[in-house]
């Protein structure tokens, strides 16, 4: 009979806060297979994101930590699941000769997962420049020159490790093989 009575107890908010999270939840289960589109909203949202800094001339702080999140979450993208430096330290490896078992490539963060943080993160980073206490001056051309020499670095170093370890973390789809011959055109007539 307790249940019952605190069940009736539930308020208008946690209840909204329910429904709004399954909705949520509903449509980005709806957006899963849907690649191009999402990442063509993502580029909206970036797009706003960037002209709403340029004509506020600030917030540029703000882009720093956002570029240095986006850095980041590249890398997880681009870095294979189980690193291959630990796992020779275990005995096993990634194959390197064609006799080798074959191990697909499985990233460390999923494609979905790497969309949703990056969408997060502009969403989070316009809402914050309406906050004008979050304006610090600086000196933004330094901020981008530190910003793209981590990039150059970090990419270095990621694709250095691609090749020592052979691995390639782009998906260029499943190969496909053309026939010189059509079957409509074997010799034999059809009637």
């Amino acid at each position: 009979m307790e249940g019952s009575e605190n069940d009736g107890n539930v308020t208008p908010i946690a209840k909204w806060k329910t429904e709004f999270s399954r909705k949520f939840q509903y449509f980005l289960d709806r957006s899963t297979p849907h690649t191009m589109e999402r990442w063509l909203g993502t580029l909206a949202v970036a797009m706003i994101y960037v002209l709403r800094v340029y004509y506020v001339h600030g917030f540029y702080v703000i882009s720093y930590g956002l570029g240095i999140y986006v850095l980041n979450l590249l890398i997880g993208f681009l870095s294979p699941k189980v690193d291959p430096e630990l796992e020779a330290l275990d005995g096993a490896s990634l194959p390197t000769k064609g006799s080798d078992e074959f191990k697909p490539f499985i990233r460390r963060l999923p494609e979905f997962k790497f969309w949703y943080a990056i969408t997060k993160a502009f969403v989070v980073a316009f809402v914050l420049t309406f906050f004008s206490m979050l304006d610090v001056p600086v000196f933004w051309p330094i901020l981008l020159c530190y910003w793209i020499f981590l990039f150059f670095l970090t990419m270095k170093r990621q694709i250095l490790h691609m090749i020592k370890y052979k691995y390639v973390p782009f998906d260029i789809g499943k190969q496909r093989y053309t026939n010189k011959k059509s079957a409509s055109s074997s010799g034999t007539p059809r009637n």
